[in-house]
This record gives C-alpha cells, sequence and structure tokens, in this order.
C-alpha cells in the first residue's frame, strides 16, 4: 500500500494543534464537499481523502500510530506485541544457555515483519512463531438518503458473508466513517479480530440544502405579501410550519427557524437551525387596470 501522506492532503504542518487540524479539515470539506460538486468524481475522491485523513490526525492515539509507522500504522499494536515477545524469548533463551541477543528489531526486520504478515513475502528474519496477531480491518461503503438519515435507525448490512446489525445515528455526514469494532478479519494465533469500517455516501434528492446540522432552503413569496406582510407556510424537513412575513419584506431576506434544522449526530433530541430566504415572485401577463395601478403607484413614488 502506497504512503499517504494525510498532513499534506489537509495542507498542515506535523506540528499542527488539535484546533489547527479541525480548521484545515472543516475549510477543505466546505470545498470538496459533493452537495458543492455535484457529480466531479475528482471533488469526491479528493472529499474521501480529506476525511480519512480528518479521522487519523485528529484521534490523539491514531495521529501518533501514523507519525511512527506511516503506511502502516493500523498494524502498529500487532508489531509492538511482536517486538515485546522477541524481546522476551531472547531474554529467556540468554538465561537459559548464557547466550546473548539483539534486543529489537532492525529497520529491515520492521520492513519484514509487515510484509510478511499484511501482505508480500519478506524474509523469514524477524518473525514470533506463536504470537497473536490482529485482524484485517474491512471497509464499506453505505449508501443512504438524507431522509434516512434524519432520524436514529437499525440496519442489517451483510459483509463478506456475514449480516451485522447497524444502528446508524440520526444526523451522520456523507463520508464520514464509523468503526464496528470486532468485524473485521479474524486474528491470527488467537489475536483480536480486525474492525469493520463504514463509510455513508449520504444523497439529497430534496429542496434543502445541509451544511453540518443547519439546513437552507429558498421560499417564493408574492410582491403583495413582501410589500404588505402577511402569513406563508412554509416546508421544514418534518413538516410545514406558518411564518408572518413583515411588511416591506426585502428579496433575499433571510429568516432563521431555530430548532428546524437537521439533528445534531450524537446529541439525542438537539437540532440544527432552518434558514429560509425569500424569494419575491414579481406579476406578469398584467392586465391593463394593473398597468393603470402600477403606473399610478409609480407616480406617488416619484
Amino acid at each position: 500500500m502506497a504512503f499517504i501522506d494525510y498532513y499534506k492532503i489537509l495542507g498542515i504542518d506535523k506540528s499542527a494543534t488539535t484546533a489547527e487540524i479541525k480548521k484545515a479539515y472543516r475549510k477543505l470539506a466546505r470545498k470538496y464537499h459533493p452537495d458543492v460538486n455535484p457529480n466531479d468524481k475528482a471533488a469526491e475522491k479528493k472529499f474521501k481523502e480529506i476525511n480519512e485523513a480528518n479521522e487519523v490526525l485528529s484521534d490523539k492515539e491514531k495521529r501518533k500510530k501514523y507519525d511512527k509507522y506511516g503506511k502502516d500504522w493500523q498494524h502498529g499494536d500487532a508489531y509492538e506485541q511482536a517486538q515485546r515477545q522477541q524481546q522476551s524469548q531472547r531474554q529467556y533463551q540468554r538465561q537459559s544457555t548464557g547466550g546473548y541477543g539483539g534486543g529489537n528489531f532492525s529497520g529491515d526486520d520492521f520492513s519484514d515483519f509487515f510484509e510478511s504478515m499484511f501482505g508480500g513475502g519478506g524474509s523469514t528474519r524477524g518473525r514470533g512463531s506463536t504470537a497473536g496477531f490482529r485482524g484485517q480491518d474491512f471497509n464499506a461503503e453505505l449508501q443512504l438518503d438524507l431522509k434516512d438519515v434524519y432520524e436514529t435507525h437499525k440496519r442489517v448490512l451483510t459483509v463478506n458473508g456475514k449480516n451485522i446489525r447497524l444502528t446508524i445515528p440520526a444526523g451522520v455526514e456523507n463520508g464520514q466513517v464509523i468503526k464496528i469494532n470486532g468485524k473485521g478479519g479474524p486474528g491470527v494465533h488467537g489475536g483480536p479480530n480486525g474492525d469493520l469500517l463504514i463509510q455513508f455516501n449520504i444523497s439529497n434528492a430534496t429542496k434543502f440544502k445541509r451544511d453540518g446540522s443547519n439546513l437552507y432552503a429558498t421560499e417564493v413569496i408574492d410582491l403583495y405579501t413582501a410589500v404588505l406582510g402577511g402569513d406563508v407556510t412554509v416546508n421544514t424537513f418534518d413538516g410545514k410550519v406558518k411564518l408572518k412575513v413583515k411588511p416591506e419584506t426585502q428579496n433575499g431576506t433571510k429568516v432563521k427557524l431555530k430548532g428546524k434544522g437537521f439533528p445534531i449526530y450524537k446529541k439525542e433530541g438537539q437540532f440544527g437551525d432552518l434558514y429560509i430566504t425569500y424569494d419575491i415572485a414579481v406579476p406578469t401577463n398584467l392586465s391593463v387596470k394593473e398597468k393603470e395601478l402600477f403606473t399610478e403607484l409609480k407616480n406617488l413614488r416619484s
């Protein structure tokens, strides 16, 4: 597997703080989000890379392993376990035979270890004969509609012939990855199973544009309501609400409906906001009388 420079993907230095990582991720995620770049395969690929980089670098332990082991960071625990076992075996040999041996794997042994355990041939130096190793992680993608993630619900996925019951929390993001512990490949020599990593690909066929837990929509109102004020009924994601339009409302006016947005991930009962932008429709096909009245109004305003 080729090395992927997560720092380069996010455009940050290796010394970047957690806040700097978060800021860089949010900026790039907005730029390459599929809703902003529909049917753009390059942007979709970039968006996935950004999420993968953030998944690793925003986690303190994952980032530590990535900095230490590079492309093999997911197998760092197995390497360290094998290293400890080899050290114990050599210590035992020295005590029982009076001989002396090295204390650590060499650089070549490190590479050979990963090649032999996770792909490739490699040499036989530096391997533990009976050590238990963690199984391989599995990756899967789940296609959902935006309406599917408005409420927490359960699904059954089939991965490598096995049915896995999955609870999908409300508010998951497009491109987000969640981990199911122990549902990956089987461990070796009694080692633990790997994990199942599921990426959510969420399509949006609604009139609402989503940004995190906030929703955005446009509502067309007639000229007379905009000028004189009145009531309009607008659609929210889970129903309709009546709004009062103030007299002399300007085109492009934005109103906020607090708590009428999308569920906030892993925060039960909490929602973002819905922002409605008014689009004023100018009347067409005016009658002669209507034109006379508009002309009269124009003269009054002159």
